[in-house]
């Protein structure tokens, strides 16, 4: 077992809910690894390969749909979590345009019933809530978004991840506030990348499948810009802010953002560029059909996680695509499955920058 996050979470019982997805899958991972007691909560894996079923990790995993209230008081009331993890979520943009109201209702019902569920099991003692950057009213602005800039969206996943915010934020002044209670905070990161997604209108997942079908990618956007991070940035960022809410630090009680340096706010075709370095069967042309409305600009701030979290990102955006395409090429060579390994690369390259949650 590594010791990071001061041991934490060792033997700490906690509840992710969409732990079948691709970030819920690596956070199960590293939860696991620093030998804390996991629960899921989540339907089955959306998609086939699935990172989720390739782990093979022993939790007790409940599947369930989060709009469904009382089953979702029911698993968390059997887990007794004193930490809930809620990353359940329709995460897709292009998605929520097809079917706007299983993106509503499962993004703010869902977090609503999740929140509720907490408020009726004494043993939660915290609560991180992963919402997006794309919750901020998108200006296309050319500095980076802060956590009291305005919410809103344009599109139904943008918008109702707003308003799963405003459901936070309405928790934890109404139930969350006095002694005693849940300590809860939001967590918004950027674009992540990462070996193990296979979900449908990502740009390197459509990136993988277009090169092991032998076919040229077509994108959509090649100049749109996004914060582009490793899944294991953000993922150390909720971990760090869970470890500050489980130590009563009720200043952290609030909406954080773990986005990349300035460096990671590249372009799609950037994106691809640097994948093609270590991939270089890849190619792509740009589609020049009309398509649904998506922000070309976005940028967030992380100085308030940078200054009073300690917390920096530990892998380049070189360094994340190199390890993105190895994961998704080894893989795709000999179905060997890297994510434990990269887990330990990424906890000593903390270590050697000197990040202070990777430090005994």
């Amino acid at each position: 077992m590594t010791v990071v996050f001061e041991n934490i979470y060792h033997h700490r019982k906690v509840l992710i809910t969409g732990h079948t997805g691709f970030k819920g899958s690596w956070l199960a991972l590293w939860l696991k690894s620093l030998s804390a007691d996991v629960s899921g909560l989540s339907l089955d894996p959306s998609t086939d390969p699935s990172h989720w079923n390739m782990l093979k990790l022993e939790i007790n995993d409940h599947r369930c749909d989060v709009r469904d209230a009382i089953t979702v008081q029911n698993v968390v009331s059997a887990c007794q979590p004193e930490i809930v993890f809620h990353l359940a979520a329709q995460p897709l943009v292009r998605r929520s345009y097809r079917d706007p109201l299983e993106t509503w209702t499962t993004n703010v019902s869902g977090t609503a019933n999740v929140m509720e569920a907490c408020r009726q099991i004494s043993s939660v003692q915290a609560i991180v809530v992963v919402t997006t950057d794309k919750c901020y009213q998108n200006r296309e602005q050319l500095w980076g978004y802060r956590e009291n800039d305005a919410l809103g969206g344009h599109d139904p996943y943008s918008a109702s991840k707003a308003a799963a915010e405003l459901v936070v934020a309405s928790y934890r002044e109404s139930y969350f506030s006095k002694p005693g209670t849940p300590l809860v905070a939001s967590a918004r990161a950027g674009n992540v990348i990462g070996g193990g997604d296979w979900s449908e209108d990502r740009l390197i997942p459509d990136a993988v499948r277009a090169v092991t079908a032998s076919r040229s990618l077509e994108i959509r956007s090649p100049g749109a810009t996004r914060p582009w991070q490793h899944v294991l940035e953000s993922l150390s960022g909720y971990l760090l802010l869970g470890k500050q809410l489980l130590q009563k630090q009720q200043g952290f009680a609030d909406a954080w953002n773990f986005g990349p340096s300035a460096d990671g706010n590249r372009t799609v075709a950037s994106v691809l560029e640097m994948m093609q370095v270590h991939w270089p069967e890849l190619t792509w042309h740009h589609t020049g059909t009309p398509q649904p409305h998506e922000t070309t600009l976005l940028q967030l701030d992380s100085t308030k996680a940078h200054r009073l979290l300690d917390w920096k990102p530990v892998w380049s955006i070189d360094e994340g695509i190199a390890k993105t395409a190895e994961w998704y090429r080894q893989y795709h060579r000999c179905r060997e499955i890297l994510s434990p390994v990269q887990l330990g690369q990424f906890i000593d390259a903390a270590k050697l920058h000197g990040r202070r949650w990777a430090l005994n």
